[in-house]
C-alpha cells in the first residue's frame, strides 16, 4: 500500500490559505501508518505523482512574506 497526499492549490500566497496542519498534526497523523510505508504527492486529480523528500522543504520567515 501507498499513502497519497492531494496537491491542491488554494491560493497565491499562504496567507490565502484557510487551514493547514502543524507539524505537530502532521507527525500525529502519520503515526497512524507503518513508518515504511512510502507517502507521495498526487497532483491533477492522481495525473502526475511526485516525491517528499527532506530537500524540498524550506522555511520562509512570515514577516518577508508578507513584503
Amino acid at each position: 500500500m501507498i499513502l497519497t497526499m492531494k496537491a491542491e492549490r488554494e491560493g497565491y500566497a499562504p496567507d490565502q490559505i484557510a487551514r493547514t496542519m502543524t507539524v505537530g498534526e502532521l507527525i500525529e497523523f502519520l503515526n497512524n501508518f507503518d513508518e515504511d510505508e512510502k507517502i507521495y504527492l498526487s497532483h491533477d486529480n492522481g495525473y502526475t505523482y511526485g516525491g517528499i523528500t527532506a530537500y524540498r522543504f524550506e522555511e520562509i520567515d512570515e514577516e518577508a512574506e508578507k513584503e
